[in-house]
């Protein structure tokens, strides 16, 4: 006779059936079933040193493959632990599911171990959060949380589970259906596609905007194929500096000229100024579409009766819904210049930065030592981007992470995202090098953000997943420090200063590769070098720390 199934074992069997190949992890007792179960199913595990961490590579890993991708913790303090990271995944709209060990449901209330609501405290930074309750269902809990991380606007989603849930036997192993792991589509329809391009028709400086959702490797491609078949400039963001995103180059100017705007699954937020001037004109209309019926009451509460239209779809039916609306006829009053305009104002880098760059890697290799300026070190980092097609540009951190945004570009790109926290580089290095493991993974940081999670490095080489990590060094948190001297003045400065540490030693020390780098023309060969010893690689390059780059269309030098 079959012995019966554990609900650990229909959660295993869960996720072999959604296609999870890689699950990010740390042990913990409450746990320790689902682990037993998985080596039963010889599913993948990527063990870490920080639950944080799972959470930070499982969202790399959803954002590059654009499905749900799984972080495992342990109950209580572990819970908490991943807690702050799952923020990040939710203000980057990334499927993660987070699964937390809990305490059993027949001690509850009674001061079980590590006994918390872990649900209510995981709810203000997920879709959706619950506890199973059931070994029965436990499978059907999870293909829901991964169809509601998928579906409408994407992003995490919590499932606490009790051990008594866990070891219990299961009396009815019915599986979920294939498709209940899947994300429902909710469509636009031909009838508002069509409304929405009247509108835009009658703009003389239209744009469509979008969220994160543009900027996955499918939503690149579909924001192309709609900016190509009706000529309106679509941008995507997903910086909190919105549109001062440096890699935005001097698009802000040029958002302030837009007298009709088409929110495509874009929150009217903080990072758009909320709709208002000086971000947009005061006689700017704007048009939304959206899969949460929220955002047009937010929405019209900051805007009023300049939101003249909203329809409620997600953003890829609606791409696509758009595109076949372009087939219908119409004059547009666009402005002839206006996409030329968008397209140079986005692609614009002062001069300054190249000649800094040029200089910099110029000089001879003996040369006296002195910090690089920010553009000359991402100068040096592009050939390597450069180098296969599948090339992942990782940036993480303050002042210096926004001038590695502004200044490199490669295949495909994670950044730490519009929440704004920092210390995620490092492990969302590892999940990426988990989804292209042939290609070079590339992680830009400050030295505040290596402190984070630098012990992944041991994660990383128990794991065989060689990242080339580029600290930008300039020994203190940057950002606040650059706040403090615009708002306080120089001789006010405090509690920013950091050490001139050797992170390369950090690398090392773990069994890594490393290197220190004071000059431009060193940067190369420690690449090569990092790239040739197959090994987890950290390189510290002593930096100066300047302010982050607000890019106008002006020669000036940074």
């Amino acid at each position: 006779m079959t012995a019966a199934l554990r609900g650990a074992d229909m959660l295993a069997r869960a996720l072999r059936q959604a296609g999870v190949d890689t699950i990010f992890s740390l042990s913990g007792n409450h746990i320790m079933p689902v682990y037993d179960a998985l080596y039963t199913e010889k599913l993948g595990l990527v063990h870490t040193r920080h639950e944080g961490a799972a959470v930070h590579m499982a969202d790399a890993h959803a954002r590059l493959t654009e499905r749900a991708s799984v972080a495992l913790v342990t109950g209580g303090p572990g819970h908490a632990n991943a807690v702050s990271a799952l923020y990040t995944a939710y203000m980057s709209e990334s499927p993660v599911v987070l699964l937390s060990g809990h305490a059993p449901l027949n001690q509850l209330g009674r001061g079980a171990f590590q006994e918390m609501d872990q649900v209510a405290m995981a709810r203000p930074v997920v879709k959706e959060a619950w506890a199973a309750t059931d070994p029965d269902t436990i499978a059907h809990d999870f293909a829901r949380a991964c169809r509601l991380a998928l579906s409408g606007r994407p992003g995490p989603v919590h499932l606490s589970l009790p051990t008594d849930v866990l070891e219990g036997k299961a009396s009815n192993a019915m599986p979920p259906e294939a498709g209940d792991f899947n994300a429902e589509a909710l469509p636009l329809s031909a009838q508002d596609a069509h409304a929405l391009f009247v509108r835009l028709r009658q703009a003389r400086r239209p744009l469509i905007l979008s969220g994160p959702q543009g900027l996955t490797d499918s939503g690149r491609q579909a924001l192309q194929r709609l900016q190509e078949a009706c000529g309106v400039p679509a941008i995507a963001t997903e910086s909190p500096r919105g549109s001062n995103d440096p890699a935005l180059g001097a698009f802000a100017p040029l958002l302030a000229q837009a007298d009709c705007v088409l929110l495509l699954g874009k929150r009217l937020d903080f990072t758009l100024g909320f709709g208002k001037a000086p971000v947009f004109a005061d006689d700017c209309i704007f048009l939304q579409v959206d899969a949460d019926e929220d955002e047009f009451r937010r929405s019209a509460e900051a805007l009023g009766d300049r939101l003249r239209a909203r329809s409620r779809a997600d953003f890829r039916s609606a791409a696509a819904a758009l595109v076949a609306a372009t087939a219908d006829e119409g004059s547009w009053r666009m402005d002839a210049d206006w996409p030329e305009r968008v397209r140079n104002g986005v692609a614009y880098r002062p001069e300054a930065w190249r000649q800094q760059a040029a200089a910099a890697s110029s000089a001879s290799a003996g040369s006296t030592p002195s910090p690089l300026h920010p553009a000359a070190l991402c100068a040096a980092v592009q050939p390597l981007l450069d180098s296969h097609p599948d090339a992942v540009l990782v940036v993480d951190g303050g002042e210096f992470g926004q001038w590695a945004q502004a200044c490199l570009s490669a295949p495909h790109r994670v950044i730490n995202g519009a929440a704004g926290a920092i210390g995620a580089a490092l492990p969302m290095a590892i999940g990426a090098k988990h989804v292209y493991p042939d290609a070079p993974v590339v992680a830009l940081m400050g030295d505040g953000t290596f402190g984070f999670h630098c012990a992944e490095l041991d994660t990383a080489l128990r794991c065989g997943t060689p990242i080339v990590c580029v600290v930008g060094n300039d020994a203190r948190w940057n950002a606040e420090y650059q706040i403090q001297l615009r708002s306080y003045g120089a001789d006010r400065t405090i509690g920013c200063e950091l050490l001139p540490s050797r992170y390369d030693r950090v690398a090392v020390a773990f069994g890594g590769h490393g290197e220190h780098v004071d000059a431009a023309a060193e940067l190369p060969g420690a690449l090569a070098r990092a790239m040739q010893s197959g090994l987890p690689a950290c390189i510290n390059v002593a930096l100066d720390g300047l302010p982050a780059p607000v890019v106008r269309q002006v020669q000036q030098s940074a």
